[in-house]
């Protein structure tokens, strides 16, 4: 007796595999979920929900594992760091989007596309929602680790 744990999911040419890991509920609930592939958002809304994602989570290792790591100005630096990817991502994404994108692919776990995606305009926007909220996000995480660096919540704790 043989277990066939990876099938094809429609035409075995195409290469769209139905795994116990890309074909389980839990998985495809997860990646629905993200807003690359969310129902009902726009691009704009995508794009800013990501770049928010990148920018903030760009900000730590940046600030911290530079060369900079060391001295007064690490804060700094990660931030400057950060949005300069953020802006050098911004233009990928729209390099891409000018080259003629294609309708997206529906696979096992995105069987849903968004339509937004599948046009040069939809992709501009994107790119251009990606960089505001990018450069937003390494902010608020520059504004939080200010915040916290500078001890405001010991001085509320000694409120309390």
């Amino acid at each position: 007796m043989t277990l066939d744990v990876v099938k094809p999911a429609d035409d075995p040419q195409i290469g769209n595999l139905a795994t116990p890991i890309n074909s389980s509920p839990f998985t495809k609930a997860l990646i629905n979920n993200l807003p690359a592939y969310r129902a009902g958002l726009s691009a704009q809304r995508r794009g800013l929900e990501i770049g928010m994602a990148h920018g903030y989570l760009l900000f730590g290792p940046f600030a911290f594992t530079s060369q900079f790591r060391n001295s007064a100005v690490s804060d700094i630096v990660g931030l400057i760091e950060a949005v300069i990817l953020v802006v050098i991502l911004t233009i990928c994404l729209s390099l891409y989007g000018g080259v003629g994108v294609q309708k997206p692919i529906a696979t096992i776990t995105t069987p849903n596309p968004p339509e937004s995606l599948s046009t040069s305009e939809g992709w501009s926007e994107f790119a251009g929602s990606f960089l505001v909220g990018g450069i937003g996000g390494a902010a608020f995480a520059y504004i939080v680790y200010e915040i916290v660096k500078s001890g405001v919540f010991e001085t509320f704790g000694n409120l309390l």
